[in-house]
């Protein structure tokens, strides 16, 4: 059987690009890799990549550019979750980063592995978690 290398991408879907970029910018440091009016990839580290997309905006197949191909229509909704891993020294610097930045904590775990979760939300109510090392067998 052909093994899977990771997840490459997560997509989230916004209500307000400008809103959703300036969070993901602002508060988290991501550099964006390339955008448009209806969506922002961003580096999220160790090879993988952060998808915003413009709510309703990829109810349509868009065909790209000089024979490239196409994408089909997708779409998300809801409070989606998604955690960002980051080393276990980090977490409490990113705890007064959100804290500066007046970013709520929901939610505080700590595993039984040893890893600890931070739960908070960004505009669109996505819950966002980062997670050090010790909360899955695999990390």
């Amino acid at each position: 059987m052909p093994e899977l290398n990771g997840v490459l991408e997560t997509a989230l879907y916004v209500m307000d690009m400008p809103r959703g970029r300036g969070f993901f910018e602002d508060v988290m440091g991501l550099v964006p890799f390339t955008a448009d009016h209806r969506f922002t990839a961003y580096d999220a580290g160790a090879g993988s990549v952060l998808l915003l997309f413009l709510d309703g905006e990829t109810q349509e197949t868009v065909v790209l550019p000089d024979d490239m191909g196409t994408i089909p229509p997708h779409d998300g909704g809801g409070r989606v979750h998604m955690a960002f891993s980051i080393a276990a020294h980090d977490l409490a610097a990113w705890e007064a980063r959100l804290h500066d930045h007046g970013v709520a904590i929901e939610g505080r775990t700590h595993w039984p592995r040893g890893g600890e979760s931070l739960y908070f939300r960004d505009p669109d109510e996505h819950l966002l978690e980062l997670a050090t090392p010790g909360v899955w067998p695999s990390y």
